[in-house]
């Protein structure tokens, strides 16, 4: 039981790649209105032209707060900061409690965004816990802790 409480508690943070496309399904090409119009052609898939970066903040049963990376920006420290902000607005508005008592836990990956020089003062002013992922791998394991070690 004390598990599923703890996981509860877990907000994660993460940045993904959203594609817009307007697929039409099979049956909707395939609608035929007669003798005088000819068979519409079935056409070729194509990848979208249009992708934007999404950042994304959910627990173990919704997303809580999202929002997309304007155009022709990357997700840096400032943009990441300000995103962490309107989440907190956001767990306040949502979840007052849990606000109230900080009682959540913020997750996300190792990304030079997440972990620059301004957000985790930041988040420590805020008074939220952070959970850091782990290394993905044993190659960034060994980088992380042989060629720069802490301290």
């Amino acid at each position: 039981m004390q598990k599923k409480i703890f996981f509860n508690k877990i907000i994660m943070g993460d940045e993904t790649w959203c594609l817009a496309n307007d697929p039409e399904t099979k049956r909707q090409s395939s609608e035929w209105d007669g003798e005088t119009f000819p068979r519409p052609k079935k056409l070729k898939f194509q990848r979208s032209r249009i992708k934007t970066r999404m950042i994304i903040f959910f627990d173990s049963q919704v997303a809580v707060h999202k929002e997309f990376v304007p155009e022709r920006k990357t997700v840096n420290a400032e943009l990441y900061k300000a995103a962490t902000d309107r989440l907190l607005q956001r767990i306040q508005w949502v979840r007052p409690a849990a606000f109230c008592c900080r009682d959540f836990l913020l997750l996300h990956d190792n990304a030079p965004a997440h972990n620059a020089a301004t957000v985790c003062p930041f988040l420590t002013a805020k008074n939220v816990i952070t959970l850091y992922h782990p290394p993905c791998t044993l190659q960034t394991y060994f980088r992380q802790t042989i060629f720069c070690p802490p301290g």
